[in-house]
């Protein structure tokens, strides 16, 4: 069964939340974080990509970048915009979205769930993403950022939840992309006792839905600390991380889409006729068509956008891997028609989250960057559970998760 651990968190203070909180290090590059901290020398990105306080060009992964994220956020605390709380609490995290609250538990998850996979996972890391975050936390010494799981659904969580969030928000701010960010404490011994053991008596697994790296990151640092604490008892901060955790059925996966450099050689009207071995192709016109079930796929090409509709026999829906349109769009048209076959390394090929619109993916055809675009009906949260439960891999770039979780409401110290 999976544990959940209160923790004494740092926190900035309500007056000082809009200053700090920011968005993840993952969601923007270098440039894009110097000029999100510009007026701002709170924002946590100064913690999360400190690089924003060295010379341009410096190296991601080079110790002047760690230790000057150590400095921001041991300066954060200095000056009393990170307060450690008194007593060891979880909390509730909510997040409005499109008129849509979710509520995520606010805890830390074991290092030793993660090793016995009760953490179930869906997706593979890169082992020098995995080094960077594990640095950032070794030189830190803190879970800077969460990572966002999710649970299958408890009514006895849900009561608890709902109690809390009827009370007063300790955060309650409204960010510029329009999404509304809660953040509620659970200070009521009864109420901690009561989730902790719930998690540990009926919750199975919990799974990944978004921050593999950071979670594989938070695991391995655990795990150095046991080996090197000749007198490790198991119940040292080390062996817990950040996360946040949400019931799965309030989560929605956004479409994942991609686009394409070139067209293999072929020319458009060869390239449709190509596809009509394994899709229904329909031509749709100039107004934006958007997939709209499982197995129906849009394309943009030349000012066009078509429906693609997968024939019977291109996908196995008794398979958790082969159902997935991710798959089918791999196996009848990137492999065999455009020779893209690692999605990790191709540069022929990129991604597109759908919260970006289906209108960035003809922009960026249009403007003569890309040469065609996919836009995918998104996968459920059942489908990524299946997948978990078999101990299977999703392939590349499937799911997107929205909203993302704002980093620095919380902190957790290894110490």
């Amino acid at each position: 069964m999976a544990k959940l651990h209160a923790f004494k968190g740092f926190r900035p203070g309500k007056e000082n939340v809009n200053k700090v909180a920011s968005r993840p290090y993952d969601v923007l590059n270098s440039a894009e974080a110097r000029v999100e901290v510009q007026g701002n020398p709170w924002s946590f990105l100064h913690v999360v990509k400190p690089e924003v306080d060295l010379p341009e060009g410096i190296s991601l992964y080079s110790d002047e970048v760690y230790d000057k994220g150590k400095e921001n956020l041991q300066k954060l605390i200095a000056e009393g915009y990170f307060v450690e709380d008194d007593s060891e609490l979880l909390y509730v995290y909510g997040q409005t979205m499109f008129g849509k609250t979710q509520y995520g538990i606010v805890g830390c998850a074991a290092v030793e769930d993660y090793l016995n996979d009760v953490i179930k996972k869906h997706e593979l890391t890169r082992p020098d993403k995995e080094e960077d975050r594990m640095n950032h936390i070794r030189v830190t010494n803190f879970n800077a950022e969460p990572v966002f799981f999710a649970y299958p659904d408890h009514p006895g969580l849900d009561a608890i939840v709902e109690k809390v969030v009827a009370g007063q928000a300790e955060y309650n701010f409204t960010t510029d992309d329009g999404v509304g960010h809660h953040f509620w404490l659970i200070s009521h011994k009864g109420d901690i006792q009561k989730i902790v053991e719930i998690f540990d008596r009926e919750i199975k697994y919990t799974y990944v839905a978004d921050g593999h790296h950071r979670t594989a990151a938070a695991a391995l640092v655990g795990q150095e600390r046991r080996k090197n604490n000749p007198e490790h008892r198991g119940d040292e901060e080390y062996n817990f991380f950040l996360a946040v955790h949400f019931p799965a059925s309030q989560l929605t996966i956004i479409d994942y889409n991609r686009v394409v450099k070139d067209l293999n050689g072929l020319s458009p009207a060869e390239f449709l006729e190509e596809l009509e071995e394994g899709f229904m192709v329909e031509k749709k016109g100039t107004e934006v068509f958007k997939p709209e079930n499982l197995h129906n796929f849009s394309m943009y090409l030349e000012g066009t956008w078509y429906s693609l509709t997968a024939r019977p026999g291109t996908y196995n829906d008794d398979d958790p891997i082969g159902c997935l349109d991710v798959t089918v769009l791999s196996e009848q048209v990137l492999g065999p028609l455009m020779n893209i076959t690692d999605l990790r390394k191709s540069k022929r090929i990129d991604f597109v989250g759908g919260i970006r619109g289906l209108e960035e993916l003809s922009r960026r055809v249009d403007s003569g960057e890309m040469a065609a675009a996919f836009a995918l009906y998104p996968v459920s949260m059942k489908q990524l559970m299946d997948i978990a439960d078999n101990g299977m891999i999703m392939p590349p770039k499937t799911t997107w998760f929205e909203p993302k979780l704002r980093s620095g409401l919380v902190i957790h110290s290894l110490d």
